[in-house]
């Protein structure tokens, strides 16, 4: 990934370097480039939570190409990208794709993490919210996909499967029984209606199990979730030594992150119609 990733950066004419999305949607393995956007579009929003400006890092360099046979000529969307740039389109993109995944462990190698981490303490509580919630779904699908080695394969079992690890961190409070508690409606994410602190629980949970399925090469679905649980049991242990505030016990913010998302997305709409 290192090699192409590098092969494709050009220089403008002060010698900075940067790169077009067209071509890193294929050294990424996107065939198509409105799946590549989308990526692309939820960069951006990482970009603004981690308070840099978005047009200095994805600048849109659209162009008009003639068509053959006299056809209307047609507009063909770019942007041109700067490594930090890269970076979040990588940390954006689907870690089941094994270029993906070596990209992000690239990536997860430079300073530039580490700047992130520094940066995360800046950060407002929304905006931690943002930047943990992205966090989550990436893991989430690794270990979705742990638990598919598992033998866990209709959405029923994966429900349950994903139920043992909140009833191990939240004392036995299933996942029914935590959107009732934070009067969500049906359908509502739990996980976009938490704070900070409780995503950050979760996070260590789902990133923990992941990591002891694959070590542990878990193979049956009793033992998927007997792991899951004895993780999620785990890491409330470790809260209730430090003294930490429980996760049930801790408050449902006012605004989901999908509401914080759509407020972000229409600001960067604003600034780029100002």
């Amino acid at each position: 990934m290192l090699k192409s990733f590098d092969n494709i950066k050009h220089l403008d004419e002060k010698g900075n370097e940067f790169w077009l999305a067209r071509e890193l949607q294929e050294v990424l393995q996107y065939s198509k480039w409105q799946n590549f956007e989308r990526v692309i579009k939820q960069a951006m929003v990482s970009c603004r939570v981690s308070q840099q400006e978005v047009n200095d890092h994805f600048t849109d360099v659209s162009k008009t190409v003639s068509m053959p046979s006299g056809a209307k000529p047609k507009k063909i969307k770019d942007y041109k990208l700067t490594r930090y740039a890269c970076y979040l389109i990588t940390m954006n993109g689907d870690p089941r794709k094994e270029v993906i995944a070596l990209g992000q462990t690239y990536f997860a190698t430079k300073a530039r993490q580490q700047e992130i981490f520094e940066a995360f303490n800046k950060l407002t509580e929304d905006e931690r919210r943002l930047f943990l919630r992205v966090d989550i779904k990436q893991k989430n699908m690794l270990l979705s996909e742990a638990a598919k080695r598992a033998g866990i394969i209709s959405a029923h079992n994966f429900a349950i499967f994903h139920d043992f690890g909140y009833r191990g961190l939240y004392g036995g409070e299933g996942a029914k029984a935590i959107a009732r508690r934070k009067g969500l409606n049906e359908g509502e994410d739990i996980l976009d209606h938490m704070g900070s602190a409780e995503l950050a629980a979760n996070y260590f949970r789902i990133t923990q199990t992941e990591e002891v399925m694959s070590n542990n090469n878990v193979s049956t679905p009793s033992e998927a979730n007997e792991t899951h649980f004895r993780v999620g049991e785990a890491v409330r242990k470790t809260m209730i030594g430090l003294g930490t505030t429980l996760p049930e016990n801790m408050p449902t913010p006012e605004k989901s992150t999908k509401e914080l998302e759509k407020e972000v997305k229409k600001g960067i709409g604003k600034k780029k119609k100002d």
